[in-house]
């Protein structure tokens, strides 16, 4: 399997000159990083299959006020050399947190789309994260009865076998095919930019195994089971329209956190943070201000 190049596949990539390779105990990390040093510092975790292009209207409306620093998740897009055992939410917190350390990188708050939410949690869990948290359209409840078992042994099984990532990338590649896929699963229509960006990951054999490899070991029952003991602030945007995580699962979250509250989006999917970045980036910051996290 060939990896995504960033002389290749990069080049179509928003936001190019923000771009860095860090290398982290063995891995190269692909970030991309926005604002002045000595503002607030906001961390931008995507969600399972994306990159930091999802990022690309939103990061610089939160630059305006913060130091922006966002990355591809471990083997998602340009970042490599992350085992599979990486792959579970402990261990991607911990890479996390090396990644920030090397890059003297404290996060004042942390914003997660879908799975990056719950890495969010993890990171207040594990690493001693205090502030605020911020999750759009947060993928933090376990699939309901036998589901919640079989989703997870399901993923494992795909991944392990080599010609599944090759199966999935080839029908990517079908015209029109990841446009219909993702209006599809989200219920989101976005811009040209990220579906061409959305095009070349899916295409990827690569990046679908890391997909893959992310699901296979995401154990959100775990992680419910300690979700109470999360003492941070926690704004929840969700959309009305997910077709991914539905509304009442938000809610049902939002009940499980002990200092958090619900804002519903109104006519967005699961993108909606890619459809509407200005309209999300007022809630951010909003929230940022009144927790003390922003300038002015």
């Amino acid at each position: 399997m060939s990896t995504l190049r960033w002389d290749r596949e990069g080049r179509i990539w928003p936001h190019r000159d923000a771009s860095s390779f860090e290398p982290v105990k063995g891995v190269t990390w692909h970030v991309q990083r926005m604002g002045e040093n000595g503002r607030p510092k906001l961390l931008l975790l995507h969600g399972t299959g994306a990159s930091v292009h999802s990022w690309r209207g939103l990061m610089p409306l939160l630059a305006e006020d913060h130091d922006v620093l966002a990355p591809d998740l471990p083997r998602h897009a340009f970042t490599t050399g992350h085992p599979p055992d990486d792959m579970s939410l402990p261990r991607m917190a911990a890479s996390l947190a090396a990644l920030q350390s090397k890059l003297a990188f404290t996060p004042d708050i942390v914003v997660g789309h879908s799975a990056g939410a719950a890495l969010a949690l993890q990171l207040s869990l594990d690493h001693a994260f205090a502030g605020p948290i911020v999750g759009l359209n947060s993928a933090l409840r376990p699939f309901p009865g036998p589901t919640a078992q079989m989703f997870p042994a399901m993923a494992k099984l795909l991944f392990v076998n080599p010609l599944v990532p090759r199966v999935f990338s080839g029908l990517a590649s079908l015209s029109g095919d990841t446009d219909r896929f993702l209006t599809r699963a989200t219920n989101s229509r976005i811009d040209a930019k990220g579906m061409a960006c959305y095009s070349a990951l899916l295409e990827n054999s690569r990046h679908t195994e890391g997909a893959l490899a992310m699901m296979a070991n995401w154990d959100l029952p775990t992680l419910r089971t300690r979700i109470q003991d999360v003492e941070n602030p926690v704004l929840l945007i969700h959309s009305d329209n997910d077709a991914a995580i539905p509304l009442d699962w938000a809610r049902e979250a939002n009940g499980w956190l002990r200092n958090s509250r619900l804002d519903v989006l109104d006519g967005y999917g699961h993108l909606a943070h890619e459809e509407a970045p200005a309209k999300v980036a007022e809630r951010i910051k909003t929230f940022a201000a009144h927790s003390g996290f922003t300038d002015g």
